[in-house]
């Protein structure tokens, strides 16, 4: 069996990475609104910073940033 990292085609990341963007964008617009310190301000932060490493992660696959 191949390894899961393999069967994905160009398209595949294309597509993850518009909606990983689309997300970022969200929980970007939001993260103002939020009380710093609280759990939702952590969590928001977070998972920003997650989405923010997928996003490069998916763009070196593609060629598109530096290793």
């Amino acid at each position: 069996m191949a390894p899961v990292e393999d069967s994905f085609t160009p398209g595949d990341l294309e597509e993850a990475l518009r909606a990983i963007r689309s997300t970022l964008g969200k929980c970007e617009k939001v993260l103002p609104k939020l009380t710093p310190g609280t759990g939702q301000h952590t969590l928001l932060t977070r998972r920003i910073k997650a989405l923010t490493i997928a996003a490069v992660l998916i763009e070196r696959e593609l060629g598109r940033a530096p290793r």
